[in-house]
């Protein structure tokens, strides 16, 4: 084992959590989530917040045990990029909101580099992707 595996899975794990945790919030209170995704204007809300969530679950999941983790990190980077845009959008909220939203959008950007150093340089030794192309 490396010196950076130990870190990389801390890594993975840490990035993934948000997720995991968002994602089973959604599940458990799937009309709030689905009401707040219509209260954007986008398209069938019910099935974005099924969708939202399962998405969180399974790849923030993946990236924890680091099976397809590169796959897992884009989607929840493309996730992510998605819901700040919609989400946070600093830029069209009255100042006295603008600030938390636009702290939130660059929380969320963060988390987007840290997915894609998952994507570019894969989970580490200790994952199971790593394990997959040991065998």
């Amino acid at each position: 084992m490396n010196a950076q595996g130990i870190p990389l899975v801390i890594a993975r794990f840490l990035l993934a959590l948000m997720f995991v945790l968002s994602g089973i919030s959604k599940f458990s209170g799937l009309e709030g989530t689905a009401g707040y995704i219509g209260s954007v204007g986008l398209p069938m809300p019910q099935v974005l917040a099924v969708g939202a969530a399962a998405l969180e679950v399974i790849a923030g999941v993946l990236l924890i045990v680091g099976w397809q983790a590169r796959w897992a990190a884009l989607a929840l980077a493309v996730f992510t990029l998605i819901a700040s845009l919609f989400f946070h959008n600093f830029w069209a909220m009255p100042a006295d909101k603008a600030f938390m939203q636009q702290l939130m959008f660059m929380k969320n950007l963060a988390v987007i580099g840290g997915l894609l150093f998952v994507f570019a340089f894969g989970a580490g030794t200790l994952s199971l992707d790593a394990r997959r192309t040991a065998a």
